[in-house]
This record gives structure tokens, C-alpha cells and sequence, in this order.
């Protein structure tokens, strides 16, 4: 018996209401303008990607703050996993 890779077709994520994103990423890019710090950190590190081979999760209440944060960690290199 070999040992054969389970595929699922499923995504392993869920979209409440996909017909708000635009209005999320509306939102997110004005969070954007009053993190500045984690702006900084993206404009500054993104292209050495310290945070490369870090794998993050993390389980917060997931806002507009948050979806920076999760943001600024993939920019940096991590890969990030969530729920809330």
C-alpha cells in the first residue's frame, strides 16, 4: 500500500459574503493610512523579506487592523494562516 497525496477541491477558507470585498479593500487601504508604522516596516523590509520560511497563525478577531497586519507579514516573507 502506497501512500498517495490527499487532494481536496474544497478551498480551506470561507468567504461570508464575497459581494463586500471591494468594499473591504476599500476599508483596508484607509486602516493602511493610519498604521503607519506597519507601512513603514512594508516600505522599508518588503524586498529583503525577513520573514521569509516563518510560518505564522494566528486566531483574532479579523477587522480592518488585522487584515493589515496579515498583510504586512506575507509582504515580509511569512506564511501566515488565520481564523477568527
Amino acid at each position: 500500500m502506497s501512500a498517495q497525496p490527499i487532494i481536496n477541491l474544497r478551498p480551506d477558507y470561507k468567504v461570508a459574503d464575497i459581494n463586500l470585498a471591494e468594499w473591504g479593500h476599500k476599508e483596508i487601504a484607509i486602516a493602511e493610512t493610519e498604521m503607519p508604522g506597519l507601512m513603514q516596516l512594508r516600505q522599508e523590509y518588503a524586498n529583503e523579506q525577513p520573514l521569509k520560511d516563518a510560518r505564522i497563525a494566528g486566531c483574532l478577531h479579523m477587522t480592518v487592523q488585522t487584515a493589515v497586519l496579515i498583510e504586512t507579514l506575507v509582504a515580509l516573507g511569512a506564511e501566515v494562516r488565520w481564523s477568527s
